[in-house]
């Protein structure tokens, strides 16, 4: 007021702000004359450091009536320049006084008003997991998965730095997610659940699971998937016995959990079919759960009582009722093009939320996908079908002209044949029909589908005509992995609680009783017969981590005892999974944990079936990284020896985008 201008100027109020914090006052502005101990004052009032500054106006007014100066004699004289003061004391104090009564409501309006909504972006390496990213509890980390020297791994970024670091012992890893207190950071890789602590120390394995999303919270439970199609269950984060939390209520699964700030409510999605589906809470003192809203992928929670979540390609919003365990008022679009992966059945969780208010977000759609051949050495010879968001789980026909897959439309999944560029509906069950496997002689096609609550195995003429007859009904979950050449055998995968994943055998002649092929305490899965029937090749973690292994199948063997008399075989040397037999059985290819294709020379029938050193053939681009052994088969081999791969086109390299202070619509 002294000068008749702002001591800190701005465009606008961050401006401003930010000008308060940094900026000195052009002193130079006051007039001349100003007597020195107004001028002390006024700096004193403006002093940056809280300690050195006047904390109150009277202060100062006392000040200028001179309390603070030693008292004159009743009998001196007023000088003149004592009474040449008097008008700038009273002319500073009133103004002082002024300026303190407007500063008043400005002051209660920066307290009050919230700051800019503002987003920024995080470029990253280019990511086949475009949601496998976390915000540190506290809103000043973010864990992302991205590719690198090595492969795709975890990485770390400080969001007050501009690098991030590679995590060791992250390879492969998907879907991380932090510790409560912000030290640890749990994560999916070689099948298992795996935590690492920030401070040092290697990654441990908690439990096996499937890369479908934890939650960790302030009192060291986790909660995860341990399947494809079943319940969530929860593991002390410093290892134990899992136990289920959820039961399955005519869905398919339920994985994506996300723990509320209180460390007891939880978030999950759940698959099935449109009135089963959707986004639920539940509770770890109570079995019951809400279904909140249909959804498209998981969601989060913000704490100032916003559910996040994602319809379609958006990031919707909105309030949770947590007493009435109910959304209330209308949703509102945070985000549109949001990247998200559909092809697991459902999508991603979308976004990530500190809680501190903080989002992260991709743009850019999904994921597409394109089936493609190949030849050993990696050179394109073509695509089958057109480009997709959802194709998984592939084979191809016998003759090499058609395959056979799994893909999601309108949240609905089936069967799918692929015939030159175009594509025909195969299955039409409103239920969720996956995972299919060609016959060796072309005329049939097996798959797995819960239309009766659980995961049963059906089989379909391939020409689409006659009845879906029904071939294993259980209470545990199945998936078709191979049929043997002359027709007789099945191979599939079973889930049991106490054992995990064992290698079923359905005979298809006689009484077809399914019998055991291999039960262990770990997980065998992925089993494909040799072309001769004799041998079976499959996936095992009973090392610690995903490895290619050879039994022999028949009447003399026996297999189902781990280190039986017939022998069992290691084949990969460095992680492998989906294994597939070439023609003539004489190598068998795999895919290595960073997605390279591998082939392992194999001895002809009759001799020990001791596999040569594996050497690499080509890095594919499989679907995610070819990590994720639970899509599925992703490739496949033709009879002239070319691959037919489930291809991303493009890995996802749009930034995180960061969304800080999100102001919510007022009437919302």
């Amino acid at each position: 007021m002294l000068t008749g201008k702002r001591a800190f100027p701005g465009e606008d109020l961050t401006e401003t702000l930010a000008a308060v914090v940094r900026a000195e006052p052009n002193w130079t502005w006051l007039p001349d004359g100003l007597p020195s101990a107004l001028d002390v004052y006024l700096r004193r009032c403006l002093h940056k450091d809280p300690k050195q500054r006047i904390h109150d106006i009277a202060d100062v007014r006392l000040a200028l009536e001179g309390a603070f100066e030693t008292a004159a004699s009743p009998a001196t004289p007023t000088t003149a320049s004592s009474r040449g003061r008097l008008p700038w004391m009273a002319a500073l104090a009133a103004a002082l006084a002024l300026v303190a009564a407007m500063a008043m409501p400005t002051l209660r309006y920066l307290r009050q008003a919230p700051p800019p909504e503002t987003r920024l972006e995080i470029v990253t390496p280019p990511t086949a997991e475009p949601a496998s990213f976390a915000l540190s509890p506290d809103g000043r980390q973010i864990a992302f998965a991205a590719s690198g020297q090595g492969g795709s791994r975890l990485w770390l970024r400080g969001l007050l730095t501009t690098t991030a670091k590679p995590l060791a012992g992250t390879e492969g890893a998907t879907y991380p997610f932090w510790s409560a207190d912000g030290r640890s950071v749990g994560f999916f890789a070689d099948g298992k659940l795996k935590r690492l602590d920030l401070d040092g120390g290697e990654a441990q394995a908690l439990a096996t699971a499937v890369p479908r999303g934890g939650t960790w919270n302030a009192y060291g439970d986790i909660l995860f998937a341990p399947n494809t199609g079943g319940p969530l269950f929860r593991v002390p984060a410093a290892g134990g016995q899992a136990v289920a939390v959820t039961r399955l209520d005519r869905q398919a699964s339920h994985r994506y959990p996300f723990f509320l700030p209180d460390g007891r409510h939880f978030l999950f999605l759940a698959q099935g079919a449109p009135d089963t589906a959707g986004i639920y809470l539940g509770s770890l003192d109570a079995p019951d759960v809400s279904r909140l809203v249909t959804a498209d992928a998981g969601a989060v929670y913000l704490p100032s009582g916003w559910l996040l979540w994602g319809r379609a390609d958006r990031l919707v919003a909105q309030r949770l009722d947590l007493a009435k365990r109910a959304l209330t008022g209308e949703p509102v679009v945070l985000a549109d093009s949001v990247l998200f992966d559909m092809a697991g059945g459902a999508g991603d969780g979308p976004a990530s939320a500190s809680a501190s208010g903080l989002v992260a977000y991709r743009t850019g759609g999904a994921i597409r996908r394109q089936l493609a051949w190949f030849d050993r050495s990696g050179e394109s010879q073509g695509t089958l079908g057109a480009p997709d968001e959802s194709l998984m789980a592939l084979s191809v026909s016998p003759d090499g002209h058609r395959a056979v897959v799994h893909r999601g439309v309108e949240r609905n999944f089936d069967l799918w044949l692929m015939d030159g560029t175009r594509s025909s509906r195969f299955t039409f069950d409103e239920a969720r029909d996956r995972f299919p496997i060609w016959s060796r002689d072309g005329q049939r096609i097996v798959f797995e589908s819960n239309r009766t609550g659980h995961r049963d195995l059906y089989q379909k003429s391939s020409n689409g005509t006659g009845p879906e007859a029904l071939l294993v009904q259980s209470q545990q979950d199945k998936i078709p992995t191979d049929w043997s050449a002359d027709g007789r055998f099945l191979l599939y995968q079973s889930t049991d609680p106490q054992t995990d994943r064992d290698i079923w055998v359905l005979p298809l002649d006689g009484d077809r009783t399914p019998q055991v092929f291999l039960k262990t305490p770990f997980s065998e899965r992925q089993a494909a017969f040799s072309p001769d029937g004799h041998r079976v090749a499959y996936m095992s973690n009973e090392s610690g981590r995903d490895e290619i292994y050879i039994r022999p199948f028949g009447a003399s063997a026996a297999p189902s005892t781990p280190g039986g008399p017939d022998g069992q075989w290691q084949v990969s040397t460095a992680g492998g999974i989906h294994p597939r037999w070439r023609a003539d059985g004489r190598e068998l290819y795999y895919l290595r944990p960073d997605g390279v294709m591998m082939a392992a020379p194999i001895a002809a029938l009759g001799a020990p079936p001791v596999p040569s050193p594996p050497v690499a053939l080509f890095p594919t681009r499989i679907s995610g990284g070819g990590a994720d052994s639970q899509q599925g088969r992703q490739y496949d081999v033709a009879r002239d020896g070319r691959f037919l791969i489930n291809t991303v086109l493009d890995e996802a390299s749009a930034p995180i985008t960061l969304l800080m202070n999100w102001q919510p619509p007022a009437n919302k």
